[in-house]
């Protein structure tokens, strides 16, 4: 059977077909950025709750609701005696901590 034949024949596999290879052909691509978004969450979580809690001095409730994302963090842990957030989120832990009033928040390696 000829690719044509193929195609005539079953036009919704052949449809399904490309669909695969183009999405395949996309994630090859786009390879690295996929790797690094589970890394994303939990660092922005961490570093944005931090900025928001310690350096403009918002209340912890209100700071929640300021990181809250479409994709949820699995575990989060605030320390106001060192200024310190941990945030965990698709497998990944990101901790951010207070430095000082001009240098802000850091995220930490």
């Amino acid at each position: 059977m000829s690719a044509r034949g193929f195609i005539r024949r079953r036009p919704l596999t052949s449809l399904l077909l490309g669909l695969l290879l183009v999405l395949g052909g996309w994630v090859w691509h786009e390879r690295l950025a996929l790797q690094a978004f589970p890394g994303i969450i939990s660092a922005y979580t961490a570093k944005e709750y931090c900025s928001c809690r310690y350096v403009m001095n918002n209340p912890a409730d209100y700071c929640l609701g300021y990181v809250k994302q479409a994709v949820p963090v699995s575990a989060f842990h605030d320390d106001p005696q060192q200024h310190r957030v941990t945030a965990q989120g698709l497998g990944r832990s990101s901790s951010a901590v207070w430095i000082g009033p001009r240098e802000g928040c850091r995220l930490e390696p």
